[in-house]
């Protein structure tokens, strides 16, 4: 699929406000809503934009806590692992990785108990390394198509 600069231009609009209508897209773009209407389409076709989602300000919920944890996983234990990170209610990813560990898991608390008691769940198949956040410097995509 070829990409060109009205696409990206798009996809940039959407990026700010995915909930512009074909007409606002439009304006904003400076295409007739059936042609944008189209390439959104095509994206979407593509899979180039997979879905629409909105931004939640955990703080503001009292999850004022996040931490990036690296796992090491023993004795094979990697489904088990994998099977309880899937289920757990904290976590916001989780790569599995190259290097010294196994997996990279972000989590996000009200509590630093909770980071304590995320550990204690794991101990007994994976060693971990925790890193607590102080601030963000950089977020998703920010710089995408900028």
């Amino acid at each position: 699929m070829k990409i060109d600069e009205l696409d990206i231009k798009i996809m940039k609009e959407l990026k700010k406000n995915a909930r512009l209508s074909i007409r606002q897209l439009s304006q904003k773009v400076n295409l007739s809503p059936p042609s944008v209407a189209e390439r959104v389409r095509r994206l979407e076709d593509e899979e180039v934009i997979e879905r629409y989602t909105i931004d939640v300000n955990r703080t503001k919920l009292g999850y004022s806590i996040d931490c990036i944890i690296e796992v090491t996983v023993k004795n094979g234990k990697h489904e088990a692992f994998k099977t309880f990170i899937e289920q757990h209610p904290n976590a916001l990813f989780c790569y599995r990785i190259t290097g010294k560990s196994c997996f990279m898991v972000m989590l996000t608390v009200k509590k630093l108990e909770q980071i304590e008691d995320f550990i204690n769940d794991v101990t007994s198949y994976t060693t971990t390394f925790t890193n607590i956040i102080f601030s963000s410097v950089k977020l998703q995509n920010e710089s995408l198509f900028t």
